[in-house]
Formats: structure tokens, C-alpha cells, sequence
């Protein structure tokens, strides 16, 4: 599995994506050759060696020439992608982007998306930096994109609707889309202005999962941004490699609480909370408090952009005056649930992969109690039968 994670150092944009995969190892003159097919002139593409701090890196600028002012929507861009000659997979992603970015807009300024005047989002360099990243990957080969979280940059921009907040509304909008975590500025800087923009928000929350995976690191590319910052390097890092089949992630939180005084019931009732929140496990543990009462601790995982959330939901839902919080690191293997025919008919199997193969396979609890009962058979009968046949058709011999 050929995957990449996009290391948002000083933020993100779609040159500084471009200027990555360039220097990943993407050829300029093919990728001219690839955007060539959406059939739209006025830009060009000019790639430099430069240096952002005390890194090295590439910065690739869209250059606007004579008759690339024009202003388009986003059913234009769409049009556009959808009219090429392009491979089916990049006009579906490009297409996907656009969209996500058309939501955010449309949220934004309270108008229908073809209704909204995109500003600086309207001109050729916003369809190229999108495409150009689509391209980019697929040229690479990369099966899949992660992305650490982004840093929220502070201060405020200066744009054709006037001066905004950093982040830009339209930013803002795809975090929150995403549920993407946000970190403060490097350093905690309180003047580093715009360090993620819509487009490069729009292309990371569409392709990208926020984890970080477990690389056998092969090269690694740094893109370059505009700005010469005081306070990091403005560069956004791409590591490319295979994955070992475990998935770190570094943004969760362990959340426990102790308590005495609450039902068998109402514990029930917080657990399934959590479990609708969001959260990736509950689980209870018989404790002793003062006085050698008995009680129970409450236990649960959750992403870090879901802490607040369920720390209120566990304030108001059970007895307690106060939780606790841990940064937690989880490995994750690869996992997939794929339906598969047995002698039963189309049933759900989990499948687990290290690596990429697949080592165990299980069949969905669900799917096995419902045939148990429609064809009045035991429940382990079942089970068993569809494990077999599982790992008959997925398990490498």
C-alpha cells in the first residue's frame, strides 16, 4: 500500500501542495502535459529551488497571463474538469474538491454556490492548484493521503471582501466540515497570518484522512509558500512510502471518571452516548473509593476534536464534579468489511490487514444473528460456517 502524509509545517496551500509533489519527484513537463487536457489557457508554471528558513524546498507559482482573469463559479470548474480528456479517477476527486469547497462558500456567505462571487477563488490558478494536486498523487502512485492536523495561523488577511479572521471563514468552514483537528500557530506566534487557505483546506479535508500512518519512508518533498515567515519555515512536508499495516494516531484522548453513586442503568445509557458521540471505545471498571466503597470508573477513547464534546457530555449525563485526560498513542490495523457470498446468501465480513495482507477475517455479529434466527439454526452453527467460507475466499495460503 503506497501511501503519503502531508505534514502541514507552516501550513497549507495548493502551490505549496504542487511545489511538494514536484519535489516528490513529479515531472514538471508531464504534469503541464496532464492539466493540458482540461483545454483552458491563461496560466503558466514556474518551478523554483528556493529556501524557507533554514529549509530547502520547491516553490511553484501559477502564473496568470493575458486572458486568465476570467471569473468562474464553481459549476464553471466543475464543467471544466468534467469536459477533459483527464483519466476517470482524477475528474471524480477534482470534481469532489470542488464541491466541498462550493459547500463551504455557499455556507459562508449564505447563498446558493453558482450565487457566489468566488473573489481571488474564481481565477484559473484555483482550478490548476486543485487538478495540478489531484494529478500530482495519481502520478505518484499514492493508494492514500494523510495529513497532520492543521495549525490555525492567528492575526488576519487581507482579501477582496475586506480584512477577515484568520482562519478565513471559508477555512474555518472546511475544519469544521471535516471535523479536521486544528492546532494553535507554531511557537503560539500571535502574527503569523493566513497559514492554511480554503483551497489547500478544500484538497486535504476531501483526499486526505487526518492519522498518521506507520511509513517505511522512501523520499520525502518539501513545498514551498510566498511568505518568508519569522516564526517557522513556510513549507509543507510530503513523505512518501509503503505502510507496515498499523496506523499511529497521536491525536486521541484517554477520558476517565470515577462513580459511586450512579445505576447500572444510567451507566448503560452514557456508554451508548459515547458511543453515538463518536468515540472508538467505553468501557467499565469495578474500582474501590474512600472508605473501601464500591464503585465504577468510566473509561473512553475519543479524537482529540471530540474532547470538549464528550467531557460535557460526561459532566452532564452522570454524577461527577471532574474527568480526567490523558494524550493517548493507538495503533490501528488496516481494517475493511467486505460482503462476500456464502451458503447463506450476501453476508458482511470484517477483514483484518497488516501490511497488506490480510490475516483474519470475522464475520459481522448482526448479519450471523439475523440468519440464526430467519432459518431458526444456532447462532455458533452459523458463525462458524461463514468464517470458514471467509477465510476460504479472502486468507492468503
Amino acid at each position: 500500500m503506497r501511501s503519503a502524509y502531508v505534514q502541514c509545517v507552516g501550513g497549507a496551500s495548493g502551490d505549496m501542495i504542487l511545489g511538494a509533489l514536484i519535489d516528490s519527484g513529479v515531472s514538471l513537463e508531464d504534469l503541464i502535459g496532464e492539466l493540458a487536457k482540461l483545454k483552458v489557457g491563461g496560466y503558466s508554471l514556474v518551478q523554483q529551488k528556493a529556501q524557507r528558513g533554514g529549509l530547502d524546498g520547491t516553490h511553484l507559482k501559477v502564473e496568470i497571463s493575458e486572458g486568465g482573469n476570467r471569473k468562474r463559479n464553481f459549476s464553471d470548474f466543475i464543467a471544466v474538469v468534467e469536459a477533459s480528456d483527464l483519466a476517470d479517477k482524477v475528474i471524480e476527486r477534482s470534481c469532489a474538491v470542488f464541491r466541498r469547497l462550493a459547500e463551504a462558500e455557499s455556507a459562508v456567505h449564505g447563498t446558493p454556490a453558482d450565487e457566489t462571487h468566488l473573489h481571488e477563488l474564481g481565477t484559473v490558478d484555483t482550478l490548476v492548484d486543485v487538478v495540478g494536486s489531484v494529478i500530482g498523487l495519481e502520478m505518484l502512485g499514492i493508494d492514500r493521503l494523510y495529513c497532520s492536523p492543521f495549525p490555525s495561523g492567528s492575526g488576519v488577511v487581507k482579501t477582496e471582501h475586506g480584512i477577515l479572521p484568520v482562519p478565513a471563514p471559508a477555512t474555518a468552514a472546511l475544519f469544521a466540515m471535516a471535523r479536521a483537528p486544528v492546532v494553535p500557530p507554531p511557537g503560539n506566534a500571535t502574527n503569523t497570518g493566513e497559514m492554511v487557505t480554503p483551497t489547500g483546506a478544500a484538497i486535504l479535508t476531501t483526499l486526505a484522512t487526518f492519522k498518521q500512518p506507520s511509513l517505511n519512508v522512501e523520499r520525502i518533498g518539501y513545498g514551498l509558500g510566498t511568505r518568508e515567515s519569522p516564526y517557522y519555515p513556510n513549507a509543507l512536508t510530503l513523505w512518501l512510502g509503503e505502510e507496515t499495516g498499523a496506523l499511529y494516531n497521536a491525536s486521541m484522548r484517554l477520558i476517565e471518571t470515577n462513580l459511586d453513586d450512579m445505576t447500572g442503568e444510567m451507566l448503560g445509557y452514557v456508554q451508548e452516548r459515547l458511543f453515538e458521540l463518536g468515540a472508538k471505545d467505553v468501557w467499565f471498571t469495578p474500582i474501590q473509593m474512600k472508605k473501601n466503597r464500591p464503585a465504577t470508573m468510566l473509561s473512553a477513547i475519543v479524537h482529540s476534536d471530540l474532547e470538549s464534546n464528550a467531557i460535557n457530555m460526561v459532566m452532564r449525563e452522570t454524577s461527577t464534579l471532574g474527568v480526567r485526560v490523558r494524550p493517548l498513542e493507538r495503533y490501528e490495523a488496516e481494517r475493511q468489511n467486505v460482503d462476500i457470498e456464502t451458503a447463506y446468501g450476501k453476508v458482511s465480513v470484517k477483514v483484518k490487514r497488516l501490511e497488506g495482507a490480510t490475516v483474519s477475517v470475522a464475520p459481522e455479529y448482526e448479519d450471523a444473528k439475523r440468519i440464526a434466527a430467519e432459518q431458526t439454526l444456532p447462532l455458533q452453527e452459523v458463525y462458524r460456517a461463514i468464517q470458514r467460507e471467509a477465510e476460504d475466499q479472502l486468507l492468503e495460503s
